[in-house]
């Protein structure tokens, strides 16, 4: 009811406006006037009901491919002597070169539009940010939570970008009904607060949506290529496929990889010995960053810290692995075998 009593004001308004411009008289007959404010207002309407359906970054990217089209035949019509030309007036010179380039500016400005969002135009603004560059934050690394740690320590710069379906989806986890997924998505948001909180980082909440496209990944991708920002996660599936398509990722599970101590082998190494291993005799035991470390023949020395030698290092997509050997294991088998008695022939 409200749009159509605004578009009754439109024409009332288009045609009074029209009467004042060429005054209706009696005799004769002159209506022209309201008659041409009644078609003025009839087009205003039909371009509106054309351009509701539009998104929003289609109509700025219209709006800004305009803008720069006018300026294109403002510089054009310095540049060329529109008044000396032969048989053509210089009004419609004028006229035909912002037809043109108006035309063109909204075509190729719609047509781009789809790198045009809220997000992006509110990262133009923000030119300090920019410069040190933008890190999209996925659901995985926020419950993750080593990325606050890393925050803590000053080493990551830039700013952080939480886009708001992340946020959705971490209110999703968190209000299931599966205890350890709820207590992983109240986790995450935590973490959030606690990266929010602190002093070293940057945190931007980005408004951009896709709502053509549903695969949270993707929407990550996208968001990352507009904004020439890098993909922080440690989603091993998320990582390849923005590499395939072009897209920086900082994986926080090659950064604990990388910051892992390194081992040759024949160095020797401190371990105490939790659980035994899968092969016999084995022991195994874990450094303070998390590597497992598997000892032959340290099955005896559960719950103790013992001495080993490394003998190689094992690197896999999980991490490294380091396999050791007793330095009082063989000692003691030697000992052991040589008091056992031997059987001589009879």
């Amino acid at each position: 009811m409200d749009n159509w009593l605004l578009r009754g004001v439109l024409v009332a308004l288009s045609m009074l406006l029209g009467a004042w411009a060429r005054p209706a008289t009696l005799v004769p007959v002159n209506l022209w006037g309201p008659l041409l404010g009644l078609l003025a207002a009839l087009t205003i309407l039909e371009v509106e009901r054309r351009l509701r359906p539009l998104q929003l970054n289609v109509l700025l990217g219209g709006l800004a491919g305009l803008f720069v089209g006018g300026g294109l035949a403002a510089i054009v019509e310095f540049l060329l002597p529109l008044d000396g030309l032969p048989l053509v007036p210089p009004p419609f010179a004028r006229g035909f070169l912002l037809l043109l380039f108006g035309y063109i500016g909204i075509a190729v400005g719609a047509a781009r539009a789809d790198r045009l969002s809220i997000g992006s135009l509110r990262s133009a603004w923000s030119a300090g940010e920019k410069r040190q560059g933008y890190k999209i934050l996925d659901t995985s690394v926020i419950i993750d939570g080593r990325i606050a740690d890393v925050c803590e320590t000053g080493f990551l710069d830039g700013t952080l970008v939480v886009p708001q379906f992340v946020l959705r989806e971490l209110q999703y986890i968190a209000d299931s009904q599966d205890a350890l997924k709820r207590n992983r998505g109240r986790k995450g948001l935590e973490i959030l607060q606690r990266i929010k909180k602190g002093p070293h980082a940057n945190v931007m909440i980005s408004e951009a949506d896709y709502p053509e496209i549903k695969d949270v990944d993707m929407k990550l991708i996208e968001l990352a290529k507009q904004l020439s920002g890098k993909i922080l996660t440690n989603d091993f599936n998320l990582n390849k496929i923005a590499e395939l398509r072009g897209v920086p990722v900082l994986n926080i599970n090659v950064l604990a990889n990388s910051l892992k101590p390194v081992v040759l082998p024949g160095e020797p190494m401190k371990v105490f010995i939790l659980k035994e291993g899968k092969e016999p005799n084995q022991g195994v035991g874990y450094l303070d960053d998390g590597t497992m470390v598997v000892v032959d023949n340290a099955k005896r020395f559960l719950g103790k810290n013992i001495d080993i030698t490394v003998t190689s290092v094992l690197q896999t997509t999980a991490g490294k692995m380091f396999f050791g050997r007793s330095e009082s294991g063989g000692a003691e088998e030697a000992s052991t075998f040589e008091q056992r008695p031997r059987r001589t022939g009879a």
